[in-house]
Parts: structure tokens; C-alpha cells; sequence
């Protein structure tokens, strides 16, 4: 299993590894938006039942809060999470419009 160096930034918006998979969507607002597998490894099919989840539930877009609660906004930091497909556990990251899976 290949695992993340937490010393490694994290991926920027738009980073995309050979083989991964990229599903294109819209926002509610109509702006592209897509979720990114740069695993390789999770059915486009379920990859896009997440990104019309995301999109119903509004997490595309800017969002004016700070990551840690401290007093300062920032831009380029992605919310993170996990997510589960089948057995497998992955990162998500969200950005204003993408998400990332990435391998944990």
C-alpha cells in the first residue's frame, strides 16, 4: 500500500497523477466542478455519485472560515476528510471546485 509522507505538501487544485480518473460536473450555481482519483483504483460510477452528492450538498465554492478556528482565512487549503470505497480507505480532499481522492 502506498502511504502519504505527511513532510510532502499537499496536492494543489488541478494536480493530477498518470492514470487517475477525473469525472467533469457542475455546480448548482453552474460552475464546472469535478472529482479526481489519482489512485486509478475506484469505479467511475461510484466517483460520480460522489461528486452529484457534493454538488446537492453545496461543497463547491469559496468558503470564507478558518481551517483551524484561528483568526485567519485561507484560500489554499483544502478540507479533508476520508472516504471509504468497498474495503479501501482514502483521503478526500475538497477544494473550491475539486476533490481529490488520494491514497492514504
Amino acid at each position: 500500500m502506498e502511504l502519504i509522507d505527511p513532510t510532502v505538501p499537499c496536492p494543489k487544485p488541478g494536480t493530477i497523477r498518470p492514470g487517475a480518473t477525473v469525472i467533469e460536473g457542475t455546480t448548482l450555481h453552474g460552475r464546472p466542478c469535478r472529482i479526481i482519483d489519482n489512485t486509478g483504483s475506484v469505479d467511475p460510477a461510484e466517483l460520480r455519485a460522489v461528486l452529484d452528492a457534493l454538488v446537492a450538498e453545496r461543497r463547491f465554492g469559496l468558503r470564507a472560515v478558518s481551517p483551524h478556528g484561528g483568526n485567519t482565512l485561507s484560500l489554499d487549503h483544502p478540507d479533508a476528510t476520508h472516504i471509504q470505497f468497498g474495503d479501501r480507505l482514502y483521503r478526500l480532499l475538497l477544494f473550491p471546485y475539486e476533490a481529490h481522492v488520494e491514497p492514504f
